[in-house]
């Protein structure tokens, strides 16, 4: 098959770029370290999506930053912008067909990508996830309780039988949660790091999946107490690829309510987007739904009373 030129151009820039941080020897840490001394701003996350296709610099900000990514890079000036093709087109379509690995949404993706080598978890595009909904508890002394979640999923391929996850606990220093799995899966291996306060696991189904097939897989995340540990007063929803729906219920108790409750997202350029406030009622409830959302972040932030 003969790739088109507007294939071409696109494909320009990632593998131009790629090829450029292989050959520089740094890793996009320290590749964002030397852009944070020149005064740039870019994320991890970022650079991770360039070199791999997902998303190119289109803001004037970001377009900015890749002149001095250029130059930290050492290739030569305006090589890197010069490859840019036309904006892509943006929406629906374009997001389908869009996938990101698990630790391309963290930061600092090493140690993330360190604790999956060690669960060895290597099936990320076998299934898609279609829904997913999470409740989170946040107890009396402002401490995170326990979550639950559940998740339906479709299999892209024959023989999917299990899936991930990476929870952070926002503070590292914080016991880790016990991880419970429901009885639609049973939980294989897991690891942990206390330095970076990051745990993952995997959750095998019963039974190996064919290609269209679902699954629904329940789990907890129980956190000892009380007292029960605080993390940063805020929960992030992390997609690798859109999903239909996304809910999320917070359930705070009555005798400590929030003061102020808001939701946003994350963009590929790190930057904070679509703020909008949540209402939680006198019982301690509050929700939010999201529909055809990612991949990005989807956060929720609360304020407490004086």
């Amino acid at each position: 098959m003969t790739a088109e030129p507007d294939s071409l151009a696109a494909d320009a820039f990632p593998t131009a770029l790629r090829s450029a941080i292989q050959a520089s020897g740094l890793s996009l840490d320290r590749i964002q370290y030397r852009l944070r001394a020149r005064g740039v701003s870019i994320s991890v996350t970022a650079l991770s999506y360039w070199q791999s296709g997902r998303r190119r610099p289109e803001r004037a900000e970001s377009l900015a930053a890749l002149g001095h990514l250029e130059d930290v890079l050492c290739v030569p000036t305006g090589s890197l912008i010069a490859l840019l093709g036309p904006p892509r087109p943006r929406g629906r379509v374009n997001r389908e067909s869009s996938r990101l690995t698990v630790e391309a949404l963290w930061g600092n993706s090493e140690p993330v990508s360190q604790l999956l080598k060690r669960i060895d978890f290597t099936t990320d595009a076998a299934m898609t996830k279609l829904s997913q909904h999470d409740r989170m508890v946040i107890a009396a002394d402002r401490g995170e309780k326990s979550i639950n979640i559940r998740q339906v999923f479709r299999a892209e391929h024959d023989g999917a039988d299990r899936t991930v996850m990476v929870y952070d606990l926002e503070r590292p220093g914080r016991p880790f949660p016990t991880i419970t799995a429901g009885e639609s899966c049973r939980l294989g291996r897991s690891a942990q790091d206390a330095g970076a306060g990051l745990v993952a696991a995997e959750f095998l189904l019963d039974q190996p999946l064919s290609r269209g097939e679902t699954a629904i897989v329940e789990y907890e995340l129980k956190h000892p107490g009380p007292p029960y540990s605080r993390g940063d007063d805020s929960y992030c929803r992390k997609f690798t690829t859109p999903v239909r729906e996304f809910v999320l219920e917070l359930r705070f108790d009555p005798a400590a309510l929030p003061a102020y409750l808001e939701q946003y997202t994350v963009d590929s350029d790190d930057h904070v987007t679509n703020r909008r406030k949540l209402e939680c009622t006198p019982d301690g409830k509050a929700h939010t739904v999201a529909l055809d959302f990612g991949p990005g972040i989807l956060c929720v932030r609360w304020e407490w009373p004086d």
